[in-house]
């Protein structure tokens, strides 16, 4: 277990393995901690652990990590603090793997930092369709589990921390002519709920120019392939 304070945050993280550095950003939306990753069907903290260093980190307010909220709160606030864990480890280029939430994540961090983002593997992202409202009442769910931790934080705070993280487009942090020109390589493996819209997945793999686009890999034979095609792929970006 270990931690480190960044911009008034603790952020809980852990990193095993050895090898080229791989980033990882875990399911859960606002309650996106490490420990989802042994929930889902494609599992990094086992299947990459073996071939590469993977770093896994609690979001602020999330896990183990804690930080102060305010109506400033937002995308970038969260991108600070991953590129901020990656400073801490004294590590300058690496990878980045990240499912649900993880993908704005991801696409955040290779606008605010591409000469640092390896490649980058993408797994059933959020976006917009017709489905806003879910978004909202996601985020209102994790507020009454964390407000009464958060006296510093009243309605309006978190009213605007809200619109900060889910009144946009697309991504909700990510344009279409954003995405269309990040150009890191990228695998992305398609959603298909309402959390993870398969339009967001297609559209997404289309409009990045550098994208590998697997459609069914939950399961099966599907699963097995997609995870030897995710640990190639991030093998070559070393």
């Amino acid at each position: 277990m270990a931690f480190f304070e960044h911009d008034d945050a603790t952020i809980h993280y852990q990193v095993t393995g050895r090898g080229f550095p791989v980033l990882l950003i875990a399911p859960g939306g606002m309650h996106s901690a490490f420990n989802k990753w042994n929930l889902m069907p494609w599992n990094p903290l086992a299947s990459l652990v073996d071939n590469f260093q993977v770093i896994a980190m609690d979001q602020r307010n999330a896990g183990q990590s804690t930080a102060p909220i305010s109506a400033s709160d937002g995308w970038d606030t969260y991108t600070g603090d991953q590129l901020g864990l990656m400073d801490e480890l004294g590590i300058d280029r690496f990878a980045v793997a990240g499912m649900c939430i993880g993908g704005p994540y991801i696409t955040g961090l290779c606008m605010a930092a591409p000469e640092r983002i390896a490649a980058t593997v993408i797994v059933q992202p959020i976006g917009l369709d017709n489905n806003q409202q879910a978004f909202y009442e996601m985020f209102d769910g994790w507020r009454v589990e964390v407000a009464p931790g958060h006296p510093e934080a009243d309605e309006a705070a978190f009213d605007t921390f809200r619109s900060n993280m889910y009144d946009g487009d697309f991504l909700f942090n990510t344009t279409r002519d954003q995405a269309a020109a990040i150009e890191t390589p990228t695998m992305l493996l398609m959603g298909s709920d309402l959390y993870h819209p398969e339009s967001t997945s297609r559209e997404l793999a289309a409009l990045m120019p550098n994208c590998t686009f697997i459609e069914d890999w939950k399961d099966g034979d599907a699963l097995a392939s997609a995870t030897a095609e995710i640990s190639a792929f991030l093998g070559q970006a070393s």
